[in-house]
């Protein structure tokens, strides 16, 4: 049984591939299991990584793998997550994401201020309270900044507290932000579901789904003017699929189809523009036009070849090249009016009117793979990490600071995430992932990273609560975690009247936690959570580094 006990216990590939293995497997299990109502999800990886790293003496993990697989485990977590929410991050801080970061800032402010009213009230000292508050808001760069400025200033033995101080507060630091939005849903009586349901509302009202609509031609002025005369006149986007003439004749308009009074049209427009365009063109009426006998039919067609990611609706040429109009494009199970200048995306279902034969012509020339969807697009994926790694290193230096800031592994590939999912067509980047294949990259991702802080961190961790001041920093933590989280959710709440789901989604960005977007996430069963965590990431991952640093310089200098 040698064998046996070489692979379990001997430290190897085989033998480290097991315990991340066991750990993830254990924890995702236990994470499924309710206490008091509540599952913590994937969240127990970490749990069960610092229990398998307490014995030490029986298991071991290269370091290096073991850092290894924690960045790259982190990576994977943000950048699906910034692909994910990219294409709506820019509207949403338009419409919010100032008062977010407003809000966030204030969270941050009440962490550094709580840190140091600890300091001057009792004997603690600061890089030990640095490591406390790095674990408590569970942002790992900031502790390696805190190190870094330790290091320049030649106290490199208060490194290693650094660290037993973060390992001590992380536990409860992420316990404590999901318990603050436990507390908050009690306070506020907030139902979950009702929130969720006031978000899609809201994100259907931002984008109005368009409508369909027949119309008789009764104004007269509008009696032999083309179709661009009419359009260029109203100045609204609205598209006319067909039009029957007087003598029965259905027909697909072009811009230069003549309109006469009598025709009967049917026409794709958004609701707000219905009203306008009924009282200029004519009254509603009734028609079943596929109860009419015409050689034209209504069918969507898939874009799923990469030569078509970016172009828009006009570029097509569908009038000229194909005898068919564009009326919607469906986005992600959002319908959109098909504008001339809407541009495409892999995974758009574009809806087309013409003849069977024309529309056949068109849906091979587009694709209309869903096969090829599944592919995943594995290009984007690492030329998106390959920069986000490369902007996450560049050095910021601010005047009268010793140590240049960075955005690190987490902020870097996050936000080049965002910005690929927003205008990655542009360099005909393939963003479009299936919802399985994103989910999978995401919690493949946040399982390694929590499996390998627990293990990293479970070493040390009995011994330091037990012994010096762990109990102190334990208790210190959940503070700073806690109360300034718990006061800023009231003040969102009650003054910004701020979504229960956008609000976790602020306190897992505030505090750079993934666990606890990862329950945010579960709990709203949107993407609300992941739009607020990213759109006031990047700033709050910049401030972490800064403060934790600024913090070492003041008080340790």
């Amino acid at each position: 049984m040698e064998w046996l006990n070489n692979l379990l216990f001997k430290e190897g590939l085989a033998n480290t591939v097991i315990l991340y293995s066991f750990i993830i497997a254990a924890g995702v299990w236990l994470g499924k299991r309710k206490i008091f109502g509540v599952s913590l999800g994937v969240t127990f990886v970490l749990f069960v990584g610092i229990l398998v790293g307490h014995f030490t003496d029986l298991f071991s993990i290269n370091k290096q793998v073991l850092d290894f697989a924690k960045e790259l485990g982190l990576i994977l977590f943000v950048y699906s997550i910034g692909l994910q929410v990219g294409p709506g991050f820019f509207s949403s801080f338009k419409k919010g994401g100032m008062t977010l970061n407003l809000l966030a800032l204030g969270i941050i402010f009440l962490n550094i201020a709580t840190v140091i009213t600890i300091f001057f009230t009792t004997d603690a000292r600061m890089q030990d309270l640095v490591g406390v508050l790095s674990g408590a808001v569970t942002n790992t760069p900031g502790l390696g900044a805190a190190q870094q400025a330790l290091d320049q200033l030649g106290k490199s033995a208060d490194i290693a507290n650094t660290s037993a101080g973060y390992a001590a507060a992380y536990p409860l630091g992420v316990v404590g932000i999901i318990l603050s939005m436990i507390v908050l849903k009690k306070i506020f009586r907030i139902s979950a579901t009702a929130e969720s349901k006031l978000i899609e509302e809201e994100n259907e009202a931002a984008v109005q789904k368009p409508i369909i609509i027949s119309l008789k031609v009764e104004n007269k002025m509008l009696d032999g003017k083309t179709l661009r005369q009419i359009l260029d006149f109203l100045g609204r986007d609205f598209v006319i699929s067909r039009i029957k003439k007087g003598d029965g004749e259905v027909i697909i308009p072009r811009s230069t189809t003549v309109i006469n009074q009598g025709d009967y049209m049917i026409l794709v427009l958004s609701p707000q523009d219905e009203e306008a365009v009924e009282a200029f063109i004519g009254q509603k009426v009734d028609m079943d036009w596929d109860a009419i006998d015409a050689p034209v039919v209504s069918r969507r067609i898939l874009v799923t070849k990469p030569e078509y990611n970016g172009r828009s609706i006009s570029s097509l040429k569908l009038h000229a090249g194909f005898q068919l109009n564009a009326t919607r494009v469906n986005r992600a199970g959002m319908d959109l009016v098909a504008a001339p200048n809407l541009k495409l995306q892999m995974g758009d279902r574009i809806t087309v009117v013409g003849k069977v034969e024309d529309i056949n012509r068109l849906a091979d020339r587009m694709g209309n793979s869903m096969k090829r969807l599944n592919e995943p697009n594995m290009i984007t994926i690492f030329v998106g990490i390959l920069l986000g790694i490369i902007l996450g290193s560049i050095p910021i230096q601010f005047p009268g600071m010793s140590t240049a800031m960075k955005l690190g592994l987490a902020g870097g590939p996050l936000i080049a995430a965002i910005l690929i999912g927003r205008f990655g067509y542009k360099l005909k980047l393939i963003t479009y992932t299936s919802t399985s294949s994103s989910l999978m990259l995401r919690e493949i991702g946040i399982c390694l990273f929590l499996a390998s802080v627990g293990f990293s961190a479970g070493g040390s961790f009995v011994d330091t609560i037990i012994s010096g001041d762990g109990l102190w920093w334990v208790l210190w933590g959940f503070i700073i975690t806690t109360l300034p989280l718990l006061i800023i959710g009231t003040i969102a709440r009650a003054k910004f009247k701020i979504n229960y789901c956008s609000l976790m989604g602020l306190m897992s960005g505030s505090m750079t936690d993934p666990p606890a977007l990862a329950y945010a996430n579960k709990t709203a069963n949107n993407d609300a959570p992941a739009v607020a965590y990213s759109t006031v990431y990047p700033l709050t991952m910049f401030m972490r580094v800064l403060t934790a640093q600024l913090l070492i310089l003041i008080f340790c200098g």
